[in-house]
């Protein structure tokens, strides 16, 4: 499957008329494959179409996009083309390119000066999670890196996203190295909660201390929701290893939905990765010994 990443939104820069002007830019993992610029009337899907057929001979089979505003856009103009479109944070090729690009903006004609990162998104506030979608109990875990896919992979597990970039033999992760995670006991309520989790995407889950602390769960492009809040001294002890572990990691972590402890049936598994490293006590006990 071939897969371009794409951004199309406005700059600080105006055309000739005072006109904000739009920039689209396309790229894979490997090169640029188009730069375009258009003024804010012509900022329409058609014109996104005209310059997708230009960009390549061979259109390829997906886009990913990580900006909320250029989804629909870009889902318009790649419908005839049928492209599919792939609403993702985890863009890290697009996203360099985008910050090199911005150093080079104040350089151009009609640049208007005002403060500008190309690749920050506002985000709502932290939603708590739905009440009837918790689980009996949770915690912090870990298991060496070497165990993961062992332990994972292969199961029967109704929901399993273990993408290949983010394995720890991927990232040359030493074999002994914790791989931190959440472990989550839903009890009657765990297929519920596993499906609803993966219908918003689950991203990364990072800790926030606070009064209390929490641990949220990044989702889809900008979503955030409150998975837990806490004040008890021993788990924000865990929380704080949780975050030490991240660091040896690579952010690698992983977030797991079970009916209970037994270590026989599991729901869900999502190994996730924190952006930021793309360029949080337990007894969880499956077959092999997990870390605390």
């Amino acid at each position: 499957m071939t897969t371009w990443q794409a951004d199309f939104f406005r700059r600080p820069l105006h055309d000739p008329h005072g006109k904000p002007l739009w920039e689209l830019v396309i790229c894979d993992a490997a090169e640029v494959r188009s730069i375009a610029w258009c003024s804010q009337p012509e900022a329409n899907s058609v014109w996104l179409t005209a310059q997708l057929k230009q960009a390549a001979t061979d259109l390829p089979d997906r886009i990913q996009v990580f900006r909320p505003q250029s989804v629909s856009l870009l889902e318009a103009a790649c419908r005839p083309l049928g492209i599919a479109v792939e609403p993702t944070r985890h863009t890290p090729t697009l996203k360099k390119l985008l910050q090199a690009r911005a150093r080079e903006y104040a350089a151009m004609p009609g640049y208007t000066g005002q403060s500008y990162d190309p690749i920050a998104l506002d985000q709502p506030p932290p939603l708590p999670l739905p009440d009837n979608l918790w689980g009996e109990q949770w915690r912090f875990a870990a298991i060496a890196a070497s165990e993961l896919e062992p332990v994972f992979r292969g199961r029967a597990i109704p929901i399993l996203s273990m993408p290949e970039s983010r394995l720890p033999i991927r990232l040359q992760i030493a074999s002994t190295t914790p791989i931190p995670g959440v472990v989550i006991d839903g009890g009657r309520r765990s297929m519920v909660l596993a499906q609803w989790l993966q219908s918003i995407a689950p991203v990364a889950l990072r800790y926030v201390p606070g009064q209390p602390d929490g641990l949220i769960l990044e989702a889809g492009l900008v979503d955030r929701w409150v998975l837990a809040t806490f004040d008890d001294a021993e788990m924000m002890r865990a929380a704080r290893s949780f975050g030490d572990r991240l660091i040896s990691s690579q952010g690698v972590h992983f977030l797991l939905v079970q009916p209970d402890d037994s270590g026989k049936t599991y729901s869900g598994f999502w190994l996730l990765q924190a952006e930021t490293f793309n360029g949080e006590v337990g007894t969880f006990n499956p077959h092999p010994q997990l870390l605390t």
